[in-house]
């Protein structure tokens, strides 16, 4: 490689990917791809030492991000990303751990995992990409689906009121929050970057177009299409009460950094309980 384009590949996102590996499974127009890339440029933003970075996916189209960086990485099983997560953040304190995984992985089947880490305020990065439907496996409906919305198991519209993710990871415990869309990309490294450095449980919400299926089937057969969608409904509140940040069919999508608070970790307990032990066996 001359030199002039080893340097443009050191200063690029590309020395942080499996080149072997690709190209990727993902369809044209899919937001997966500018919100890795988003997280592969924060981890120079945030100045950290990349051999430290643990990348940890779930099974789904966004899992398998996991599989693409040249990173210390796990593919793990479906809706278990955050207890493998959580499991190497408490065996080795000095990594950046980080879960880049889908809506479907992360709040459906692994939505009791999320929740639980958020309690205890786990020291690790989450990155949801919620394009509001199971995208690998047909297009069915997900959890975070607005009511009215079609999917392939509700051809007639989603009859299920959906998670307002914002509200339920405050209400359950996290230091930070998040939410972007993938046309919000600027806004999105540097939230992942701050949320990277922070101490405590972030997580950070990514708004995705998946064309192929959730959009052909909602009038938004194009990624552009969704990104209109978002230039037209997207308003930037920072610090927005998270309750008013449901997402509906039509209405207004609420971005920005809604949550950024300092509170003792899971370590900082654990170092408590091990201080209250060794003054018992003293006694």
């Amino acid at each position: 490689m001359p030199d002039s384009d080893r340097e443009i590949y050191e200063r690029s996102t590309a020395r942080y990917l499996r080149q072997d590996r690709l190209p990727h499974i993902w369809c044209a127009g899919c937001g997966i791809g500018p919100a890795l890339n988003c997280f592969l440029r924060a981890i120079d933003r945030a100045e950290l030492d990349a051999d430290r970075v643990m990348v940890i996916s779930g099974i789904g189209c966004s899992g398998r991000a996991a599989g693409y960086v040249k990173l210390d990485s796990f593919h793990t099983t479906h809706g278990r990303a955050i207890p493998f997560a959580t499991g190497l953040k408490l065996a080795n304190p000095r990594l950046t751990t980080v879960v880049f995984s889908g809506d479907g992985d992360l709040v459906a089947i692994g939505g009791n995992h999320l929740i639980h880490a958020a309690r205890r305020n786990i020291d690790m990065t989450v990155i949801c990409i919620n394009n509001f439907n199971y995208g690998m496996t047909g297009g069915q409906v997900g959890p975070t689906a607005p009511l009215d919305i079609r999917t392939a198991t509700t051809p007639y519209g989603n009859f299920e009121p959906a998670f307002n993710l914002p509200w339920l990871l405050q209400a359950s415990g996290a230091s930070y929050i998040a939410r972007w869309t993938v046309l919000h990309l600027h806004e999105l490294e540097l939230s992942i970057a701050e949320a990277m450095r922070k101490p405590g449980f972030a997580f950070i919400e990514v708004i995705s177009p998946c064309p192929t299926v959730y959009g052909r089937m909602n009038k938004e057969p194009e990624g552009l299409d969704s990104l209109r969608n978002y230039i037209k409904r997207s308003i930037i509140k920072n610090g927005a009460d998270t309750r008013d940040t449901a997402i509906d069919k039509d209405g207004p999508i609420i971005v920005g950094k809604f949550l950024d608070i300092q509170q003792p970790t899971i370590h900082d307990y654990l170092s408590l309980m091990k201080d209250k032990a060794q003054k018992q066996v003293k006694k």
